[in-house]
């Protein structure tokens, strides 16, 4: 070995020694280490976990011993905890907090990873003794295990011909590489997409905290001395209600709804294309008619004639709502003799108007009521506290991978500590769009983990010295996370498979929506509606305009997510390649075809930057909010006849829904928490569709 060799090989067992990844951090509950964790331990713990993970695989495989629960399933659950580790952190670093070097890390290695999925999932032995495994005598939860096993592996393709086999793990490395290409490009998109304003009359209707926050935004893009209007992920932008120049919300919506298409690296329609076709190439290698068919069979929803009757029952009253709120609007816009017909850009600002007048509600008038910490500490902790008897601690002890996010303890009923929570509250342009929750650590019996969580939002970071005062919209946005940390939370499985929010796609969106409704209950919101400076509760007049106003802007909304959900479910219908025609027009003719073509109720997301289905897990899956909406409006309704926000209640869906994983039967589930299956009307009736 020559000595630069030798040299480079002393340096990797180095950097090997000090990995932090290669063992169990010493912290509580093996919380993260950040403040020893590099961007370059990343590579070698991935190619150490990779290569680990495949000589326990092929351990199992090679055993002589008749196959045993013991010996195939449990030993491959337990399998790549090296490479677990590394890869939770990873993914949630490039979606929170990325860079350059990552991104590249993110691209190289999103084939190897589909590659390697491959190699366990399509592995004829391995499928072969999981298949063999007798569940006699096994207990529930092992034998559920079992099951999810055999489901995972066929769903994966375990039962193709060796030909299909090939085909599909190149497919697989295509469609990783595309969709991380997808993301990264969508990233820079959007940062690229920030109006930028020179003349602050263009901004005349902003907030002092909203200019300072604009300034400070431009000043670190290098344009010290003008505003800089950042993109949301969303079509519709927060400041769109609050800008009185038609032409700087013109320009700040087609900033937004053109952000991926404008033929410049980082348009993203050819990508998605692309995507489209190798999804359905690999449908049709299952035997499927198109994507969806072999993506929901693992699903509550089952077939996508299922998610799209659901859609079908929303989307006529939806649509309905919708246009008679276009009429209010547009009665306000002629009594001010605008001279002009209402566009996607003006339907926030004078719906604005329009709840005014007809709740005499001003979003600017509830702002001051809800700073970020006041919102999370005396609301979110505050419910959790009253319906589950779990309570909160501050831990500034504890390592976080950026100054901005903050970390508390959790303790259970009975004051033992229970988990680990994170908080990254505001936007970057390192940052994906939208919010989320993951685990860092999750909850297992079997490897003695309790949960360490973190949710993470885009919220406008104020100016130095600024309180962080956030909407109504985005206190639900609060709520909804801790609904997905709270399923986390109170986790209680053996086995990280099917532990927590391991559950189908349209299941999982059920216990964070269900949380959304604490926000409004009397009690709660008198807790947590405080203004940021006299520190005085919300007016019971202010409260009650809110509570009257809950229904405002419903045909808005939910048209705007039922048209996403279609857009989704018919990129994940076609049946023939011929029927990928160019992204825009694809777009048009499905939002055409089922009466979602309203030009002033534009999708919540746009093809080009529907992250959810072409970066992220939702393809064929949009849908699932509205199903677990369903799930949510029937069980709120159940709650709120038996008692309301009672300790009893709260147990009960801890122990039906929220502890159970994805160890039993969901429907059976939701069944034995309300008594009878799940049925549409409260979703209507919650959304002001019907009475």
């Amino acid at each position: 070995m020559h000595a630069q060799q030798k040299k480079q090989s002393a340096t990797t067992q180095q950097s090997m020694k000090n990995n932090p990844f290669l063992r169990k951090s010493p912290l509580q509950y093996q919380a993260p280490e950040f403040d020893k964790i590099k961007d370059d331990h990343y590579k070698p713990a991935f190619d150490y976990g990779l290569k680990e993970q495949l000589a326990n695989i092929d351990k199992i495989i090679n055993n002589p011993a008749a196959p045993t629960f013991e010996n195939t399933v449990l030993a491959l659950e337990n399998s790549g905890e090296v490479l677990a580790r590394a890869t939770i952190l990873f993914y949630n670093l490039t979606g929170s907090n990325t860079n350059d070097y990552l991104q590249k890390v993110d691209e190289e290695y999103a084939p190897i990873f589909a590659a390697h999925s491959d190699k366990i999932n399509l592995n004829e032995k391995l499928y072969k003794r999981i298949k063999a495994v007798k569940t006699d005598k096994l207990d529930a939860e092992s034998k559920r295990l079992v099951e999810y096993y055999i489901q995972n592996f066929e769903l994966a393709g375990a039962n193709l011909s060796a030909e299909n086999k090939e085909k599909l793990k190149v497919i697989n490395q295509q469609l990783a590489t595309l969709s991380t290409q997808f993301s990264n490009k969508l990233l820079e998109a959007r940062k690229k997409g920030a109006v930028l304003i020179s003349d602050v009359k263009e901004l005349d209707g902003l907030s002092a905290d909203e200019l300072a926050a604009a300034a400070t935004d431009a000043e670190q893009a290098g344009q010290k001395g003008k505003y800089l209007l950042s993109l949301q992920n969303t079509t519709q932008q927060p400041l769109l209600q609050n800008l009185k120049n038609r032409d700087t919300r013109e320009k700040l919506f087609r900033a937004s709804w053109t952000r991926a298409e404008k033929g410049d690296a980082n348009d993203t329609r050819e990508t998605i294309e692309k995507i489209a076709k190798l999804r359905l190439q690999k449908a049709k290698l299952f035997g499927k008619k198109n994507f969806a068919e072999w993506s929901l069979q693992d699903q509550m929803a089952k077939t996508p004639e299922a998610a799209m009757g659901l859609l079908a029952q929303l989307a006529k009253p939806a649509v309905e709502t919708a246009n008679r709120e276009a009429k209010e609007i547009q009665e306000v816009i002629d009594a001010q003799k605008g001279g002009f017909s209402v566009q996607a850009w003006d339907w926030n600002f004078y719906s604005e108007q329009v709840r005014k007048a007809k709740y005499d509600l001003d979003e600017n008038e509830i702002k001051p009521y809800f700073e970020v910490t006041t919102v999370l500490e005396k609301g979110v902790f505050y419910a959790a506290e009253k319906f589950y008897g779990i309570t909160f601690k501050e831990r500034k002890d504890l390592p976080v991978y950026h100054p901005d996010v903050v970390a508390y303890e959790v303790f259970d009923r009975d004051g033992k500590s229970l988990a680990l929570y994170y908080l990254d509250f505001y936007t970057r342009s390192n940052k994906n769009g939208g919010a989320w929750m993951n685990n860092f650590v999750p909850q297992s019996h079997l490897l003695g983990q309790k949960p360490v969580i973190v949710n993470v939002f885009n919220y406008q970071k104020p100016a130095a010295g600024k309180p962080s005062l956030i909407s109504f919209d985005e206190v639900g946005t609060m709520f909804h996370e801790f609904g997905h940390t709270l399923h986390g939370l109170f986790a209680n499985q053996k086995y990280v498979s099917i532990s927590g929010t391991n559950t189908p796609r349209d299941f999982v969106e059920f216990p964070s929506q269900i949380n959304e409704h604490f926000a409004l209950e009397p009690e709660i919101l008198k807790n947590y509606a405080l203004h940021y400076q006299t520190k005085q509760p919300m007016p019971q007049a202010l409260i009650d305009k809110i509570k009257k106003a809950a229904n405002f802007n419903q045909g808005y909304a939910t048209t705007e997510l039922v048209a996403a959900a279609t857009l989704d479910m018919n990129w994940h219908t076609v049946t023939d390649e011929k029927q990928l025609i160019p992204v825009l027009d694809f777009e048009k003719q499905a939002l055409d075809k089922y009466g979602l073509l309203v030009p002033q109720v534009p999708p919540r997301y746009h093809t080009p930057y529907f992250a959810h289905i072409w970066g992220g897990g939702y393809s064929a899956g949009y849908y699932a909010y509205l199903w677990s909406e369903t799930l949510d409006s029937d069980a709120w309704e159940w709650i709120k006849a038996n008692g309301g926000l009672t300790r009893e209640n709260g147990d009960r869906f801890r122990k039906y829904i929220l502890s159970v994983g994805n160890s039993v039967d969901l429907n059976k589930a939701f069944e034995e928490f309300t008594g009878h299956k799940a049925d549409i009307k409260p979703l209507l009736r919650s959304r002001g569709f019907s009475k």
